[in-house]
């Protein structure tokens, strides 16, 4: 029996937009918002330092404004690198009902700068038992031991979670290591895959 829920962040509860802080960006520096995009995939290894938290906030604004040959405040840009979040209603309202019933634990691959802006604009979504943060744990999904650590916060088998995430990358670990998983997309009845699962909502 499902007793727990374990949910990413972006793209299930919240809904972001990278390219919101691209098309900001581009007023900054030589380089549009499509150049900016494409940079960004190349510096894939910066994104992945910050995630999990091998470099501090700092550090990563001067690398980015070296990369992008920009020339902007380090509070300015953070402001406009954090601000591409949205709530997700449905989603939100869905964990609400199963908060009833069932344990709640976030799983999100974040940094430290747009959790903290989360925490700040969207305390609405702060509904969990338990928080695992790839900042904070130096793993990010699906490196195996995030969703260890997940499982830890759980306090029940893998058998007896529900695992929600937008990547099948991630659906897929999740599975491999004994969860039941539901890839989520803008055309997932949630409600009813999760009723299937037999989740008490």
């Amino acid at each position: 029996m499902i007793q727990c829920v374990i949910s990413d962040l972006g793209k299930v509860i919240l809904f972001f937009d990278n390219f919101i802080f691209f098309r900001k960006m581009a007023d900054y520096c030589p380089f549009s918002a499509d150049d900016i995009a494409e940079r960004v995939h190349r510096h894939k290894e910066l994104i992945l330092s910050f995630d999990t938290g091998k470099i501090e906030a700092t550090d990563f604004y001067r690398e980015v404004m070296l990369k992008l040959e920009a020339k902007i405040g380090q509070e300015t840009f953070f402001h406009i690198y954090n601000d591409v979040f949205s709530v997700n209603p449905p989603v939100l309202d869905l964990l609400r009902r199963l908060k009833t019933n069932n344990r709640l634990i976030l799983l999100s691959n974040t940094d430290v700068e747009r959790f903290g802006f989360i925490k700040k604009e969207f305390p609405e979504i702060f509904l969990f038992d338990g928080y695992v943060l790839s900042y904070e744990v130096g793993y990010m999904k699906p490196h195996r031991e995030i969703y260890r650590e997940a499982l830890k916060k759980a306090r029940v088998s893998a058998e007896e979670c529900v695992f929600l995430d937008d990547l099948t990358e991630n659906i897929e670990e999740a599975r491999r290591i004994g969860m039941n998983a539901i890839l989520y997309g803008p055309q997932t009845d949630l409600e009813v895959r999760l009723k299937q699962l037999n989740v008490t909502l």
